[in-house]
């Protein structure tokens, strides 16, 4: 893996939250913290969860290892997940351009959540927080169909690389 590699799959990361988002703009208070009975209760919660763990990832890089997440009830609307989001991304981009070429494959050490050891090359730890991210976009993209809302623009890595033309 290339830093240039991890950069442009951080840009994509990035891209595809600000178009989650801004679909969530959209939503009624009341639409977006109901219980939809999903793994996350509610679009809210899905989208901190995205938030939280990228937080928590980040946490361990810098020798932390939180015991929890983020409360979903800390961020009571989308704007202010959203404030909290974008201070964390100069952070995430700045640890990646710290980090070089000669620290992707550093291992670090952590524990899980469980409390459980862990040890991961950076750069596989970076991919896990793209893809994590993936993976419950797309849940809320389902949510929002079922609380009759549009789903976001296409957020897929393929839309974003034809932005990038």
């Amino acid at each position: 893996m290339r830093l240039e590699d991890l950069r442009s799959l951080l840009e994509y990361h990035y891209w595809a939250r600000d178009r989650m988002l801004a679909a969530l703009d959209a939503l009624a208070p009341e639409l977006y913290a109901r219980d939809l009975g999903s793994s996350f209760r509610s679009i809210r919660d899905t989208a901190v969860h995205i938030y939280a763990a990228e937080w928590a990832w980040y946490a361990r890089w810098q020798g932390e290892s939180p015991t929890a997440l983020l409360q979903a009830d800390t961020f009571a609307d989308v704007g202010s997940l959203r404030r909290t989001w974008v201070e964390h991304e100069a952070k995430m981009r700045a640890f990646l351009e710290e980090s070089g070429d000669r620290g992707l494959d550093r291992v670090i050490e952590y524990k899980l959540l469980s409390g459980d050891p862990g040890a991961s090359p950076f750069w596989q730890m970076l991919q896990h927080v793209v893809n994590h991210a993936s993976y419950h976009r797309g849940q809320i993209t389902t949510m929002l169909r079922q609380v009759g809302a549009s789903p976001a623009k296409p957020m897929d890595l393929i839309a974003f690389y034809r932005t990038r033309r």
